[in-house]
């Protein structure tokens, strides 16, 4: 599987999308359209480890609600990603079994390395 999850209207994501240049054959989920469901969320945790890796603690509604403050758990991470597109790190790229989280360099320049060797 190719796909990307981002956010359309994210002028990070878009500058790293452009930037990666990526092939046709690559799906992208505009993830504030086209919700992610929790089938995928799940194959998600599954290629990162856990769902606190996918989760963004940068996000406006996580000071917002305090949850710095609070245990979250795995059940919790899931549950907000799910209900608020916002608290998913993106963008998030899958190529075939591994998955890049987040927009920081060492993770865009993983996605080139690993679009290189294919």
């Amino acid at each position: 599987m190719k796909k990307v999850y981002y956010l359309k209207t994210c002028n990070t994501c878009i500058r790293i999308l452009k930037a990666l240049n990526l092939p046709p054959e690559f799906i992208l989920q505009d993830i504030k359209h086209d919700a992610i469901t929790v089938k995928q969320l799940e194959e998600m945790k599954s290629l990162a480890g856990s769902y606190e890796a996918l989760f963004s603690k940068r996000a406006k509604l996580y000071k917002e609600m305090d949850l710095k403050n609070q245990k979250l758990e795995e059940r919790d991470y899931k549950h907000y990603i799910l209900e608020h597109y916002t608290f998913l790190s993106r963008p998030v790229i899958i190529i075939d079994h591994d998955i890049f989280i987040g927009n920081s360099k060492r993770s865009v320049e993983a996605v080139k390395s690993k679009l290189k060797a294919h």
